[in-house]
């Protein structure tokens, strides 16, 4: 006989404190999206790989969001605490594309279950703090200053293997945090998942480049 309180398939746990968060009271619909579709990859992962999750930009388009939503929203994301970018992408020809990899800082990792989430989306306190947080990290195409910086996941695994990571992830008062666009699925991009723009030089433009031979004049000898 099954409990009543049972859940039949899979779900994904949020803490209510989290929940009630001025982090997360002031993420956007978009944000919200994001961490839906990393948490669908989780439990596609069966709850594994938190750290590693492989979600493209088209991954988060075929869910729901508008393309041109789904970098400011991960920057979002990002600046509020409720993920890592832990790995980044490139996109370009497709054998040498690769999806952007994520943590979910609210879940656990099956290399480190012993030890609670990092849970940063706690280091902000108030709805004021987690406004600019938002604001600045939406707006701003390439970098922002994260108040709370965060150490890297690379930093984090090798404390985990080494047996040195006890508590939830340390975080410095002043960090620079830079975080880019998603990849793209197709075309050329630089650095961040921009696209680049190719411009042609007008000749003799640069001072290196001989000027044009001007035109003999009509009727003029040689």
């Amino acid at each position: 006989m099954k409990r009543r309180n049972q859940i039949s398939g899979q779900f994904a746990p949020r803490l209510i404190e989290m929940l009630r968060s001025p982090a997360y009271r002031v993420l956007s619909l978009s944000g919200h999206m994001v961490l839906a579709r990393i948490e669908i990859e989780l439990g596609d992962h069966a709850g594994k790989d938190n750290g590693r999750l492989p979600v493209t930009t088209e991954d988060f388009v075929k869910y729901g969001m508008h393309r041109t939503s789904v970098a400011p929203a991960i920057r979002e994301a990002e600046a509020l605490g409720f993920i890592q970018i832990t790995e980044r992408g490139h996109g370009g020809n497709a054998e040498h594309r690769s999806p952007n990899r994520f943590y979910l800082t609210y879940r656990p990792t099956l290399e480190n279950r012993g030890s609670p989430p990092s849970d940063e989306w706690r280091r902000i306190n108030t709805l004021e703090d987690a406004n600019r947080v938002a604001r600045t990290a939406r707006n701003n195409k390439s970098k922002w200053a994260v108040d709370h910086g965060r150490q890297s996941w690379r930093k984090r695994q090798q404390k985990t293997k080494s047996g040195t990571e006890n508590t939830p992830l340390s975080v410095p008062k002043n960090g620079l945090e830079t975080s880019e666009s998603p990849v793209r699925d197709s075309g050329t991009t630089g650095s961040g998942g921009e696209t680049e723009l190719l411009s042609i030089s007008r000749y003799g433009e640069h001072r290196d480049q001989p000027s044009p031979p001007s035109a003999p004049v009509r009727g003029s000898k040689a």
